[in-house]
């Protein structure tokens, strides 16, 4: 065994159950929870969206969360094995390979285009350090990033940088989250305590709380709050599997899904209750997508006593949130490359700075990158999402995946969970897919 071969397994478990959750909730908490999240949870009927949505955030959690763990952890590896390990109990070994791709596709294209995003928040923190974001217009602040080739050196400071914290594995990912995520609920509850002293706050809170229940009977509230759910837990077909396959045989799949599941839905509320209050503080629209965090938010911060400190404090956090979620798009991606072409980890670490740089560079003006994601995100990871599902619980058979859930749990999974799975969560999924391309993106 060569001294890369033996350190990539040396480095390929997480050390505890508490650092396999931060890991995953790194992931699954982006930058999406900031600006979508809360104006649709008011949009839709305030607390009525918001039971909705945290049925759909257990149910995906339960079969679907879960079930990328499994696959991962007994195919002991990323996605390509996981697909060809799957499709194998068929016969369809190099089928299932074939189709691995398209879902690790979707996450190397997101991983291109959210790190340039990512760069735009880099940037923007700069400027609130240095003060210049509050000497001029957050507006052109904004535009002087997202023109071609605006952004350069941010992006290619966070793709490096994310990269770097990859090199060693599974080990480098548990201790940066171990750090990141309770820094980000840290600085966002700071950023919720200030924004409640503001006046006006109130109404945010009542938008976001009071339910209107006729917003129940209406379809288009399912939809939006499973779409949210759905694309909020990074169930690609992809994305957490390969932190399934870093998982000790001895931990609780179910529960570490669960807990996932929790984490993410507390880290969207606080996020919910800066941006919300905030807006209706300032009398300023929360439905304004990206612009809200990096144009309203900015403007906002600038009205209010110490608003440079809070600014710091927002914009770090979110980084936090940005770079966690980019780590595990580039260690989907990497640890495919990596053991299907037998590469060393820091060839294979150069060779995704190539390419998402040597593609990204190209798309950063904003409407590029915007067509950019709503390709990816609207066709190939909820395609991939939908293989996934069907290859895990129509493909591998109900034996492996029950045995795989039952190692390290005290409770006995059984039919109900695959019932469910089969005739609730596959249609869902499809479901997801279909609506995402009628409505342009539901997540």
């Amino acid at each position: 065994m060569s001294k890369d071969q033996n350190s990539m397994n040396t480095n390929r478990r997480f050390n505890s159950k508490i650092g396999f959750i931060l890991a995953c909730v790194g992931s699954a908490v982006g930058m999406a929870n900031i600006w979508m999240f809360p104006y649709r949870v008011g949009q839709y009927g305030g607390a009525a969206f918001l039971l909705i949505y945290l049925f759909f955030i257990a149910l995906f959690s339960y079969v679907g969360l879960s079930a990328e763990f499994a696959i991962g952890r007994r195919a002991n590896t990323g996605t390509l094995g996981a697909y060809e390990y799957a499709w194998d109990k068929k016969g369809k070994g190099k089928l299932g390979l074939a189709l691995g791709y398209i879902p690790l596709f979707g996450s190397m294209g997101i991983a291109i285009g959210y790190a340039i995003i990512v760069s735009w928040v880099l940037r923007t923190l700069g400027g609130a350090v240095t003060g210049t974001l509050f000497q001029i217009d957050s507006a052109e602040f904004f535009s002087q990033a997202t023109g071609a080739f605006g952004s350069l050196p941010w992006h290619s400071i966070v793709v490096i940088g994310t990269l770097l914290t990859l090199v060693v594995g599974a080990k480098s990912i548990e201790k940066t989250n171990k750090v990141m995520m309770p820094a980000f609920f840290i600085l966002f509850l700071i950023l919720a305590i200030r924004v409640g002293f503001l006046p006006g706050a109130q109404a945010g809170y009542k938008y976001l709380l009071i339910p209107d229940w006729s917003y129940v009977f209406k379809p288009i509230t399912w939809i939006m709050a499973m779409g949210q759910a759905f694309f909020s837990l990074s169930i690609t077909g992809s994305g957490m599997i390969v932190y399934g396959a870093y998982l000790s045989p001895d931990e609780d799949i179910v529960s570490g899904a669960l807990s996932t599941g929790i984490f993410d839905v507390v880290a969207a509320l606080v996020s919910a209750f800066v941006v919300i209050p905030a807006c209706f503080a300032f009398n300023i629209p929360p439905n304004a997508g990206p612009p809200l965090m990096f144009i309203t938010i900015p403007k906002i911060l600038a009205q209010i006593p110490f608003g440079r400190l809070f600014a710091i404090i927002f914009f770090l956090s979110v980084i936090f949130a940005g770079i966690s979620s980019l780590q595990n798009m580039f260690e989907v991606v990497g640890e495919s490359i990596q053991n299907r072409f037998k590469l060393n980890r820091k060839t294979v670490i150069i060779l995704l700075a190539v390419i998402c740089l040597g593609i990204g560079i190209f798309i950063e003006a904003e409407p590029l990158v915007g067509m950019w994601m709503d390709v990816i995100s609207i066709y190939v990871i909820p395609f991939g999402a939908v293989l996934g599902a069907f290859s895990w619980y129509y493909i591998l058979g109900n034996e492996d995946m029950l045995d795989e859930l039952n190692k390290g749990s005290q409770k006995v999974h059984g039919s109900t969970l695959i019932s469910i799975a089969k005739y609730l969560y596959v249609p869902i999924s499809i479901a997801i897919f279909v609506l995402g391309i009628i409505f342009g993106g539901i997540g």
